[in-house]
């Protein structure tokens, strides 16, 4: 009986032992040492805030390590925006590498925010042969079809991967839905700037900043969307699962901004400013610690298939659009690519 009490000790202190042992090769070292692929938009800002010695909190958890430039020659904004990013990075002294794979072998987590969204699954394609978690800068791709690809890609070589523009965590937006005074939420129209590029769908480039509060505080379910055009704004309502409204204003002639009205059963409030960079990175950063997603591929894709239902709504003259019709055209899209 001794013997067997014995026994059953050493087994229990050897378990605890392995186990205490798997747990410490499961946490990341910090701070994480992040790769950043395209410095023609938000890299020279981001850099700046991680990089700081006075980081607080999540962001001190992180730091930028090295870049690879990327751009795209016929996006002017792009240029312009890429010549500023390669500065800031030499004068941070933040190393800056010819390719891809040579960025992926100094890092541990990769950050595409290329400017171009059409870049992003070509750029993705390499990060998830490495298993390297990536998170993916709105707009996760220039096409509702490609969106489907990173997402598969990502699937298949099991990496977890993310995209959200940082809209979505401004704390008056994304508290809403939590928010006892809001009751049921039965409505949100939501505006920000719009601002078209030739080589992207009308509300991929820039109206996404609005699509995103709209879908935070909306949540999944939308049905048909409708859109109304003019030479200066684009308004895209839509109709969700019980009868719930939803509407994105973009704004390209007249005051531009961020914000929205939300209706619930109980009040009526504001939300959807911008916020800062600083909650998104936060939860960028929880993301690469713990490969936890604080948004679903499901939901970043049917924010993509409500921005192409309303450029077909657009085409049709402004007849509504399935949100479902849209997706099936893509998935065999997907499928035969």
């Amino acid at each position: 009986m001794r013997l067997h009490s014995l026994l059953v000790c050493v087994l229990g202190t050897l378990v605890l032992l392995v186990y205490g042992v798997s747990l410490q090769a499961a946490e990341p070292k910090l701070p994480l040492k992040a790769g950043i692929i395209g410095l023609d938009a938000h890299a020279r800002v981001w850099a700046k805030i991680l990089n700081d010695p006075q980081a607080p909190g999540e962001l001190a958890d992180m730091v930028v390590a090295a870049g690879y430039p990327g751009g795209s020659p016929d996006i002017p904004q792009s240029m312009e925006l890429l010549e500023q990013g390669i500065a800031t990075f030499r004068e941070m002294n933040i190393e800056l590498v010819d390719s891809i794979d040579a960025l992926l072998a100094k890092v541990d987590v990769v950050m595409i925010l290329s400017i171009d969204g059409r870049t992003h699954l070509e750029q993705a394609k390499p990060v998830f042969a490495a298993g390297k978690t990536v998170y993916i800068d709105k707009p996760i791709a220039g096409s509702l079809v490609d969106a489907i690809k990173i997402f598969q890609l990502a699937k298949e070589h099991n990496v977890p991967c993310f995209s959200s523009s940082s809209l979505r965590f401004a704390p008056d937006t994304i508290g809403m839905k939590t928010n006892p005074a809001i009751g049921e939420i039965r409505g949100c129209d939501q505006y920000s700037p719009c601002s078209l590029e030739e080589h992207h769908p009308d509300f991929f480039w820039y109206g996404i900043h609005g699509v995103e509060p709209l879908y935070t505080v909306m949540g999944l379910g939308c049905k048909t969307v409708t859109r109304v055009h003019a030479e200066g704004q684009d308004v895209i309502v839509g109709v969700w699962e019980g009868g719930r409204i939803g509407s994105v204003r973009g704004i390209r002639d007249s005051q531009r901004g961020y914000g929205s009205t939300v209706f619930g059963t109980k009040a009526i409030l504001p939300a959807g400013g911008f916020g800062g960079y600083e909650p998104l990175l936060v939860e960028i950063v929880k993301f690469f610690k713990t490969g936890k997603p604080p948004v679903s591929a499901e939901e970043t894709l049917e924010i993509f298939a409500f921005m192409e239902a309303a450029d077909e709504s657009k085409r049709q003259g402004g007849c509504p659009v399935s949100i479902e019709s849209v997706m099936q055209k893509a998935r065999e899209a997907a499928a035969a690519k």
